[in-house]
């Protein structure tokens, strides 16, 4: 009875205690006629608080987040069922969905009835423009007589994770073969250069050809999977971010900390969707993870934050050495004896990219006396390029997709202004 009462409204329980005042009056005066109006008053909110307990239960939800992992800026869905699984109709239903703070006002719905064994579903869009790993629910369903005067709520649909990855900008194309993995022909041609194909399939994408389907393994999986013609060492591919929070500068979303991650996880991805296999290292050591490269990349950039890590002492360390491939590195603030334990990282055999960030021009607070991005960077790229690095700096106010499209134009074709040097070898 307690829990019952706890539900009623304002409007409930002025019903209730009108009706023990009139119920009261009437005793006191003896008049039949008051006393059978406050008993009605006293009923009514009673008889609605058990109706609607009765309905409290009534309702399975599902809930569906499409996509589940969403880049920074962009909305994501989010979608209710709401299937009333008995024989009657329900009654008035409220429905409110939990959601963080970061993703905006809770959303609220009204449903004046669901028919027997009817489903309704509803729906709305969130978005965050900061990345991480957020829980959406659960859903809290209040049930409302048709007088308003009682609210009984229940918590369904349980919770679904929503991940923001980092902002991804689209990285224009480049020769994987000739400029990244040091040959001159197609992947295919290596290949039959080297020998047997690698039988290890990979997912099917658009555009790749049936031939190469790999039917074995398409029955084992469920889904198309195609075999791949390269050779496993030619086709793999190490990003490496500079985590620590020494090594970067400025605040929030407009710090160097973030334009990292967001290139980090831009490479990572374009890297994926050309076909490469690929590792994540930070100065922490390699990060691992259940999934595919892409997954574990972009999930463990989602949450990613400043270390406080103080030296490159073991970079890379656990990267198998003379696997070749490719190296990819999105630095903050080198010293040359940094520089120099970076340099060594790179494989024999095995391409190098280097984005190093200017980290004074996203210091927000200083007034004056930033260095020019050719010299802050001027040593680690020397030291870079002298081991057969290609490396680039990028500022502020430098869009990614510019800065990797200089790393594999050759150094006639550089526009001035961005600082670009490759290395021999």
């Amino acid at each position: 009875m307690r829990s019952l009462l706890a539900g009623l409204t304002t409007r409930g329980r002025a019903f209730l205690a009108a009706g023990l005042a009139i119920g009261v009056l009437g005793l006191g005066l003896g008049l039949r006629e008051l006393v059978s109006l406050g008993g009605l008053l006293i009923l009514l909110p009673l008889l609605s608080a058990l109706a609607a307990a009765r309905a409290r239960y009534r309702v399975r939800c599902e809930r569906e987040i499409i996509p589940a992992r969403v880049p920074a800026g962009q909305a994501t869905d989010v979608t209710i069922k709401m299937h009333n699984v008995t024989r009657l109709p329900t009654g008035l239903l409220l429905a409110e969905d939990t959601v963080p703070y970061a993703l905006g006002t809770r959303p609220r719905f009204v449903l004046d009835r669901i028919g027997p064994g009817a489903s309704r579903e509803i729906s709305y869009q969130i978005q965050s423009d900061s990345r991480g790993k957020y829980l959406i629910g659960p859903l809290n369903v209040r049930v409302a007589d048709p007088f308003g005067l009682v609210r009984l709520g229940s918590s369904v649909a349980l919770p679904g994770t929503l991940v923001v990855t980092p902002a991804i900008t689209a990285l224009p194309p480049a020769s994987l073969a000739g400029t990244w993995l040091g040959e001159g022909g197609n992947r295919a041609a290596v290949a039959a250069a080297a020998g047997d194909d690698d039988v290890v399939p990979r997912a099917y994408r658009d555009g790749d050809e049936l031939r190469r389907v790999h039917w074995r393994s398409t029955a084992r999986y469920g889904e198309l999977m195609v075999r791949r013609e390269e050779q496993r060492w030619r086709n793999r591919a190490v990003v490496f971010l500079d985590t620590r929070s020494r090594a970067h500068s400025g605040r929030g979303a407009s710090s160097s900390f973030e334009y990292a991650v967001s290139a980090a996880a831009s490479i990572g991805v374009h890297l994926a969707r050309e076909g490469i296999d690929g590792e994540f290292f930070t100065d922490a050591g390699r990060v691992t993870g259940a999934g595919r490269f892409e997954d574990v990349l972009l999930d463990s950039l989602a949450v990613i934050r400043p270390s406080r890590t103080v030296e490159l002492t073991q970079i890379l360390a656990e990267r198998p050495r003379g696997s070749g491939g490719l190296l990819v590195a999105v630095m903050g603030r080198l010293t040359e004896d940094e520089a120099r334990r970076l340099a060594a990282a790179r494989s024999a055999g095995g391409a190098a990219l280097a984005i190093l960030l200017a980290v004074s021009s996203w210091n927000t607070d200083a007034t004056g006396g930033r260095q020019p991005a050719g010299t802050e960077t001027a040593t680690a790229t020397s030291v870079l390029a002298a081991a057969g690095w290609r490396v680039t700096t990028a500022t502020a106010g430098l869009p990614l997709g510019g800065a990797w499209e200089m790393l594999h134009q050759p150094t006639g074709q550089r526009p001035p202004g961005l600082v670009t040097q490759a290395g021999a070898g």
